[in-house]
């Protein structure tokens, strides 16, 4: 299934990605931000705050970004 995935961690950049069939948000999460922990980022699907174990569905908007930022 088709996703959008915005990653406004360090210089950011927003894409299509594909992923499985029953992909939760924190499979995704690990999946694509494996250095970070899910208690530093607003992770929101369809602009909405999920739980992390919300299983995702074809043409879902997906952000994470991230509560601390380095240097600021």
């Amino acid at each position: 299934m088709k996703l959008f995935f915005i990653n406004n961690d360090g210089g950011g950049f927003a894409d299509t990605i594909e992923v499985s069939d029953g992909t939760s948000i924190a499979e995704l999460f690990e999946q694509r931000v494996p250095h970070g922990k899910p208690a530093d980022y607003l992770i929101r699907v369809n602009r909405q705050p999920v739980a992390a174990g919300q299983a995702l569905r074809d043409g879902d908007r997906v952000s994470v970004t991230p509560t601390k930022i380095e240097g600021a």
